[in-house]
């Protein structure tokens, strides 16, 4: 197939700011759910288990489908699941705002979960068609990241102010008007790619939705104390999972490409992004817990008490894409896990300490220029990493398999937080050394993916 040209320039800015404006919408409906979790638990009776699957129920959903989701995109034209992604996000999360339990809303979560999956890889495999140079994509890469950060920069803080006007409902209401602003923007045929000849084994993407969901339930009702009902979901989960392997060594069309994952670097590529939301997604469901039920803080509050893990993800990314574009992606993926660790181990310190919020200040500042140097290095290195014509799949690899990153770290974490049911505000949480261990579990994690991501590099 001959190579695609780019489009005009303003095509290209305009379809762009689309492309990153379907992220941010994406991202804020993570991190402005972070805030309202002690509101939903008030409003909906639910425990700490129920919380975790309100994130969780998106992040499986996201993580398992995202296997498939970018050979979809390869197969079908990345214009056509972007733009299905967007409206069903919009859809779903008017349908999640009038959700009238916790059952129901994770089940609308996982509906999001879905719509995500469609457009996330695809805005990969988008800015690859937008900017086929190198040099070019780099930069437009940290624009993406730039633009879609700054839902890490405004979403708890917003979602803050929501719940406090109007209760956690408002925080999935914001989306609606997002999702038809990406559409327009998105419109005309500056995006428009052509369709590849890349198959989908569904029934193994099915055992791999199965498998996380399982082990995610196995791993939330350990937290729980809910002995019988984990090992009936590890149990199931381990069968499902041995179902997937055997499915895809017989697959014509495996739902994980070999020629994807032995490309050089990639190993390392996707433990990285696995670490970074394990630690961010953790860090961002126990903080607000504390901040509120500790400190007393109010969701506003808390999430002004967030700006400084939050700012850097609007900002830096800008810099760091400079900086990936002359000299690769590998040092500031290495920097990126070693703040990010710090960062994590800071906050355990805080902890102990009696959570002085200066202290938790620098480790929020430390774990958001963490994030900031990593992601948009790791999505610069997945999509040159990839052989030609698997810029989706391996996008919407690099994205399952941090989406996985970020189920377990919820459900790993959370487990430290505690079983305990809604109390007033919100849900009661566990002491200082519990606590304490939820936050030094992250740091571990990337300090060993910083130390895997060295030995690839020599």
């Amino acid at each position: 197939m001959p190579a695609l040209t780019a489009p005009p320039a303003p095509a290209r800015s305009r379809a762009l700011l689309g492309i990153a404006l379907g992220y941010f919408m994406v991202l804020l409906d993570t991190t402005v759910l972070s805030v309202a979790e002690p509101d939903l638990a008030a409003s909906l009776g639910s425990s700490t288990a129920g919380l975790q699957w309100a994130v969780t129920g998106y992040s499986v959903a996201f993580g398992a489908l995202l296997l498939s989701a970018g050979a979809a995109a390869d197969r079908y034209g990345a214009h056509r699941a972007f733009r299905f992604g967007i409206a069903a996000f919009g859809v779903g999360s008017l349908l999640s705002a009038l959700a009238p339990d916790i059952r129901t809303l994770v089940l609308l979560r996982a509906v999001l979960g879905v719509a995500a999956a469609a457009c996330v890889p695809a805005s990969m495999a988008l800015i690859t068609r937008l900017h086929p140079e190198p040099g070019a994509r780099a930069r437009a890469v940290a624009v993406w990241a730039a633009v879609s950060g700054c839902a890490m920069a405004f979403g708890p803080m917003v979602g803050g102010a929501l719940v406090d006007l109007a209760g956690w409902r408002a925080v999935f209401l914001v989306n609606v008007p997002l999702a038809v602003l990406v559409l327009a923007l998105v419109a005309g045929r500056a995006v428009h790619c052509p369709r590849g000849e890349r198959r989908i084994d569904w029934p193994a993407q099915l055992a791999a939705c199965a498998t996380l969901a399982l082990f995610t339930d196995a791993l939330i009702a350990l937290g729980d104390t809910a002995w019988s009902h984990a090992a009936w979901s590890g149990a199931g989960a381990a069968a499902a999972g041995i179902a997937f392997v055997r499915r895809e060594r017989r697959s014509p069309a495996p739902v994980i490409p070999a020629e994807v994952l032995r490309a050089r670097g990639m190993g390392a590529v996707l433990l990285a992004g696995g670490a970074v939301n394990f630690a961010m997604l953790g860090v961002l469901f126990v903080l607000p817990l504390l901040l509120q039920g500790e400190l007393r803080l109010s969701p506003t509050l808390a999430g002004v008490a967030f700006l400084p893990m939050t700012l850097p993800p609007g900002f830096n990314p800008l810099l760091t894409g400079r900086i990936v574009a002359k000299v690769g992606p590998w040092r500031r993926v290495l920097g990126g896990l070693a703040l990010l660790s710090t960062g994590c181990a800071v906050f355990a310190g805080a902890v102990l300490l009696g959570t002085p919020y200066w202290l938790l200040a620098v480790g929020l500042l430390a774990a958001g220029f963490g994030v900031s140097f990593a992601l948009p290095a790791l999505v610069t290195a997945v999509v040159t990493t990839a052989p030609e014509g698997s810029a989706g799949t391996a996008g919407g690899l690099l994205n399952a398999v941090r989406q996985v990153g970020a189920t377990l770290g919820v459900a790993v974490t959370g487990a430290f937080v505690g079983g305990g049911a809604a109390v007033g505000g919100g849900v009661a949480v566990s002491g200082g050394g519990s606590l304490a261990a939820a936050m030094l579990l992250p740091a571990a994690v990337c300090a060993a993916a910083a130390l895997t991501v060295l030995r690839s590099r020599r």
